[in-house]
């Protein structure tokens, strides 16, 4: 949701804000839900995991960590990986990875124009899980209920249990 602050996209960039961060759109702050317990402990888990990766991979995984996906445009994805390179401060190139975590009060409308503009940006797996009801979902077309989510550039699978725990 837009607040009504008006702020140059250099003041944002060098402007901090109380937690949660907030994000940028041409002009204009957007806030962002405040996680509840069951979302923190998800975007640890699942930054653990591919943390845990790093011995096979050359993986940067990062939890909300601005970037910077057009002039003008700042989103905060709550977990991103990276492959390859160790990305820049405020990464200006897309992850292989970005995922969003569902918190009790975000707009649905809202989440599924990130993970469009994820997808958009160049993103190659765009990830939408619900902690609530365990169910997790990637970007294609559209947001898409699945089984399991994929990431054949690390060899790696993982169920519903895999991101929320047995």
């Amino acid at each position: 949701m837009a607040t009504n602050t008006a702020l140059s996209e250099k003041e944002y960039a060098r402007t901090s804000f109380e937690n949660p961060d907030r994000e940028y759109r041409d002009g204009e702050l957007v806030d962002r839900s405040m996680p509840t317990f069951n979302h923190g402990e998800t975007q640890g888990d699942l930054y653990a995991r591919f943390r845990s990766l790093r011995p096979r991979f050359a993986v940067y995984p990062c939890v909300e960590t601005r970037m910077k996906l057009r002039p003008g445009l700042y989103r905060i994805p709550d977990v991103a990986v990276f492959l390859g390179e160790r990305p820049l401060e405020v990464p200006d190139t897309p992850p292989l990875i970005a995922i969003e975590i569902l918190s009790v009060d975000d707009r649905m409308s809202e989440i599924l124009e990130k993970l469009q503009e994820y997808h958009v940006w160049g993103v190659s797996h765009v990830w939408l899980v619900d902690p609530r009801t365990r169910r997790i979902y990637v970007w294609e077309s559209g947001v898409r209920e699945v089984e399991s989510l994929r990431v054949p550039e690390l060899e790696l699978t993982l169920t519903s249990d895999d991101v929320f725990g047995a």
